[in-house]
């Protein structure tokens, strides 16, 4: 009787000891899913109408859209050019002329105000590094902010924190993208990686990238330098202030 008692002590003490390791490593792991801690809205936010620096490529300036095309058919940008400064969604994504990989990237946008709208349907566009990897644009203000949302990265990565300001407010991204690496056989050794300040603020820090987000343009090789694309998804959505410096190869 007294073996049989032992025998379960030392089950017992083994299993615990187990419970703990387990629970010691389920707190080391980043939050997820349900028991992810809901994301504050950040106060005290400012959109800059930042000038660009002499090093820059002037994408859109308020008036010339020379640098972009429609995408698929490279037709001339036709989105609205407005009076104000900016440029309107209309009727299909553009691309930039040019091709990037490494780059610094900086957007200005407004969202509609859309009250009648709910989910994706409300203020919906998309900014996509290389053609391929989306920042999303929608109306989140004031939303426990998911990976669908304003400043996450389309199915992969929600914002650290909510950024956002509200519809009818000029907002910006500045955004730091590093392209994926492949080797001489093609095979991927280093993920595309970006960071994202929303208004200032910090909201995506060196985030591997795993591959191209929802709705990216159809690429056969991200070795090559690849386009902005600004996505029309019905919306509204305004654009205005868009430069960039890259920090790699680029194409004209």
């Amino acid at each position: 009787m007294k073996v049989r008692e032992s025998r379960m002590r030392r089950v017992l003490a083994v299993s615990g000891a187990m419970a703990a390791m387990v629970l010691m490593m389920c707190a080391m792991l980043p939050c997820c899913g349900q028991n992810a801690p809901k994301l504050k809205q950040v106060s005290n936010l400012s959109s800059t109408n930042l000038k660009p620096p002499s090093d820059a490529i002037i994408l859109f300036d308020g008036k010339n859209t020379s640098a972009l095309v429609m995408q698929g058919s490279k037709a001339p940008c036709h989105w609205k050019v407005l009076g104000d400064g900016a440029m309107q969604v209309f009727r299909g994504n553009v691309i930039t002329k040019q091709e990037f990989m490494d780059c610094q990237l900086h957007v200005e946008f407004k969202i509609p105000y859309m009250p009648d709208a709910r989910g994706q349907g409300r203020g919906n566009s998309g900014v996509y590094l290389q053609g391929s990897y989306e920042v999303q644009v929608l109306d989140s203000y004031g939303l426990d902010s998911k990976d669908n949302d304003c400043g996450g990265i389309y199915k992969v990565s929600r914002p650290m924190v909510n950024a956002c300001l509200k519809p009818g407010e000029w907002q910006s991204y500045d955004i730091l993208f590093f392209a994926p690496r492949f080797d001489k056989s093609g095979k991927l050794v280093q993920k595309a990686r970006l960071s994202v300040l929303q208004n200032g603020v910090w909201i995506q820090q060196n985030l591997e990238v795993p591959g191209p987000t929802t709705a990216a343009m159809p690429r056969d090789d991200l070795s090559k330098p690849g386009p902005i694309m600004l996505q029309d998804h019905g919306n509204p959505v305004e654009y205005r202030n868009i430069w960039i410096r890259p920090l790699g190869p680029t194409t004209h």
